[in-house]
């Protein structure tokens, strides 16, 4: 009887010794925001892997990609679906691309929607999936071969060498209706989170000799110059409205598909240095957003023809050119209250090379985050790239995962979009399954497409009873999840459970205490 008396108390003392680890973890956690955007970038463009690849090693490949992001606790990919005028989806309008089989045009064998799989795969994990799309390039190089069917071979007039490369002619209307038609088709047919573009508008300029390659646009410009209003001295203004109406139009088209479909553009992260503009970044970057790749990235923030903004922030904390210090109060002065996100290169935030001491690399990842978190105009980051984190570079992914993304957290709201929040789940209840107990709820109902409930957010309170509702369980977060159940691992607590929409804007909790 004593040795059994024994062994109750050894079992009692370490149950209370894991349910206190697990509090202390939470109460450690609080201080990260409930509400953080935490992107990562998934390219396919100039991807050779995938073509040596089986449709299963491929899956398998995505499937343990985003467990690694779901361990890091990233809540939306960004992975690009149309790396050159081609897609990583099935369709009739533009070509299979390369990157899958080795051959544009070669459908993947079996036949499997890449895009419909990692879209469904990060919804399960409680993910966004922000589509990435390039608006303009067709080629990376001069040894490329497009297949018949591609439209280059129906419509040259709509494409224009520059380099070695081929690119579609901005100044075409007839090659904006293209890209509109190709997004369209997928905001439609998939239930993606987001439409995304990057950097790429017209091209980093090329320099020949050491001058400067203007872009081969002369045709379209005397189609349709003087017919928009533009003269040969303000070409280049005419190149950034042609911009202009695909950004404007491509907003106006989502947001008529499906309203609650984000668009946001991730720009090169200098609009302009200020010898350019008066208003522009106290930077002497060599490339400029407005004058060379035509793109008024600030235009659009402030016409709010985008929903969210993620400057390409890839410079060290102290560039003589392009501080990140500056970089990063500049966009947050000019967000215009939009959501605004950070991009951030991994190898250029945790191994940076002094600038007094050859030998020695710096990790200013600490610096910049606490430059993200203290800018109330600044809602999360998006890592640069999204391949890097499950293999840990210098300890980045033990950082996210033990400093600072610890917990999970809810998308930034999109106020200009929505804020109503949906109603709560109904006749929340425990439920005995065998040994296991499970917390369940049934989904409230509506026919506003809006409000409809996407997710569920289970959060535990560590709090005894007594101290209910003196403090609210919202910061003790433990899944966002599709279901409409989830399996009890601690016991005696207190259990909220919260409808998110499609926006994740958030119900009241439905509250169940103890059992």
């Amino acid at each position: 009887m004593e040795i059994q008396n024994i062994n109750i108390m050894r079992k009692l003392i370490f149950s209370i010794f894991l349910v206190v680890i697990t509090v202390t973890n939470i109460y450690s956690q609080t201080n990260e925001p409930k509400r953080e955007f935490r992107g990562a970038w998934v390219h396919t463009v100039g991807n050779q892997k995938y073509r040596e690849m089986t449709v299963d090693q491929m899956k398998q490949h995505f499937t343990d990609l985003l467990d690694e992001f779901e361990k890091a606790k990233i809540n939306a990919v960004i992975f690009q679906v149309r790396p050159q005028a081609d897609a990583f989806y099935a369709n009739s309008i533009e070509p299979w691309s390369r990157f899958i089989t080795g051959t544009q045009g070669i459908a993947p064998s079996p036949v499997w929607d890449p895009l419909q799989f990692i879209t469904d795969a990060c919804h399960k994990r409680g993910m966004e999936l922000h589509a990435w799309f390039n608006p303009y390039r067709v080629t990376s190089n001069d040894k490329e071969v497009l297949c018949s069917e591609h439209l280059y071979h129906k419509k040259p007039y709509l494409f224009v060498k520059y380099g070695k490369q081929i690119y579609f002619d901005p100044g075409e209307p007839e090659a904006r209706e293209h890209t509109l038609k190709i997004i369209a088709d997928v905001v439609k047919r998939y239930d993606i989170d987001a439409v995304h573009f990057d950097d790429y508008f017209y091209p980093y300029k090329i320099k020949e000799k050491n001058v400067i390659v203007d872009f081969p646009d002369s045709k379209s410009f005397a189609k349709y110059g003087a017919k928009d209003g533009f003269t040969q001295k303000n070409r280049n203004d005419w190149r950034r409205n042609n911009v202009n109406l695909l950004i404007e139009a491509l907003s106006k088209t989502i947001k008529e598909i499906k309203p609650w479909v984000k668009f946001g553009i991730s720009p090169f992260g200098v609009w302009r240095n200020a010898s350019s503009d008066p208003t522009g970044s106290n930077t002497t970057a060599g490339c400029e957003n407005y004058d060379d790749l035509y793109a008024d990235i600030k235009l659009w923030v402030e016409k709010r023809w985008i929903d969210y903004n993620v400057p390409q922030l890839y410079f060290d904390i102290g560039h003589p050119a392009a501080n990140y210090e500056t970089l990063i109060e500049w966009w947050s002065a000019n967000n215009y209250g939009e959501n605004l996100y950070i991009g951030q290169d991994i190898s250029k935030t945790v191994k940076v090379k002094s600038r007094t001491n050859e030998k020695e690399f710096l990790n200013q990842l600490p610096q910049k985050m606490k430059m993200v978190r203290s800018n109330k105009n600044i809602h999360g980051n998006v890592w640069w790239p999204g391949y890097s984190i499950p293999r840990n570079p210098d300890g980045f992914t033990d950082s996210l995962k033990n400093t600072y993304q610890t917990k999970i957290a809810l998308m930034p709201k999109y106020r200009h979009i929505d804020t109503i929040a949906p109603d709560t789940v109904k006749n929340l209840r425990f439920e005995k399954n065998g040994e296991s107990l499970i917390l369940k709820w049934d989904a409230p109902t509506t026919t506003d497409e809006m409000q409809k409930a996407v997710y569920y957010c289970v959060y535990l309170y560590p709090h005894p009873f007594k101290e209910y509702p003196s403090r609210e369980p919202f910061e003790y977060p433990v899944t966002i999840t599709q279901n409409t159940e989830f399996e009890i691992t601690i016991n005696h607590r207190c259990y909220a459970v919260t409808t998110l929409d499609r926006l994740q804007n958030e119900s009241k909790p439905a509250i169940i205490i103890e059992y």
